[in-house]
């Protein structure tokens, strides 16, 4: 239906600095980094399996959003086909950002009244590049992620995609990524240099750890502007998980 079945030719669209083939030079080697240690650390004996990451925060603002899209994107780059589901219900930004319709999206799918083949969206960034907006806010973001639909909706999907990235809440906002987490292979947890609080952090790693999620690693955003204090208290949790990532593009103010 989508993804492995689909291929055309998609020109890129201008969406600025923060996105897709628009990053500069240092950004886009931090997302490879990210793309080839990612699949690193998910590769087991089944290799055409498709893996589904979430990627969260501990606060809002801290960039996931732009990062769950730069790095569908340089996945998408190495041939892999990609769908970003937009599981922040509650403050959806990406069909704006993309300038597609998100009217309907995963609340509609979940709830019933449309199918994947209509909200399901190609993305201008990259023709391997799929997403799934928000759709109506629903009165119940963290009951319909924590549904049997919704683990239905993942395996069906699965047979479409090879990698399939998950835009969460913040974990210190609402349970969503918490109860997202569980349909996961892992999660990200994105950290803005000098703006993560560092009890906010540690807050999120332990709510991740209590309900057993797999933290694969963390990326840092604006790294190029912090404290060196700062980078020695994150680097303690890049040790702990295994990896960290940085890239220094300083201009975002998403609300993400």
């Amino acid at each position: 239906m989508f993804g492995k079945n689909k291929k055309g030719n998609v020109s890129d669209s201008e969406y600025g600095a923060m996105l897709g083939g628009h990053l500069n030079f240092a950004a886009s080697e931090a997302y490879k980094l990210l793309r080839t240690n990612l699949m690193y650390a998910l590769t087991g004996e089944e290799t055409d399996e498709c893996r589904v990451v979430g990627v969260t925060s501990s606060v809002r603002g801290e960039g996931k959003s732009t990062t769950t899209l730069n790095l569908a994107y340089s996945i998408a780059e190495a041939g892999q086909f990609v769908l970003v589901l937009e599981c922040d219900m509650r403050l959806p930004t990406l069909a704006k950002r993309l300038g597609i319709d998100g009217s309907k999206g995963i609340s509609n799918l979940l709830a019933g009244l449309c199918n994947g083949s209509e909200v399901i969206k190609r993305t201008n960034l990259h023709q391997n590049l799929y997403v799934l907006p928000a759709g109506e806010i629903p009165p119940n973001p963290s009951e319909l992620l924590g549904s049997e639909r919704m683990k239905v909706s993942l395996d069906v999907l699965r047979k479409d995609f090879d990698y399939i990235l998950l835009d969460l809440p913040p974990v210190n906002a609402v349970s969503d990524p918490l109860i997202a987490s569980k349909l996961t292979d892992g999660m990200i947890l994105v950290v803005r240099q000098n703006y993560s609080n560092k009890r906010s952090l540690a807050e999120a790693v332990r709510q991740l750890r209590f309900v057993d999620a797999k933290i694969l690693g963390f990326v840092m955003t604006s790294s190029d502007s912090g404290a060196k204090g700062s980078k020695k208290y994150y680097k303690k949790y890049y040790k702990q998980y295994g990896y960290g990532y940085g890239y220094g593009q300083q201009k975002e103010k998403s609300s993400s």
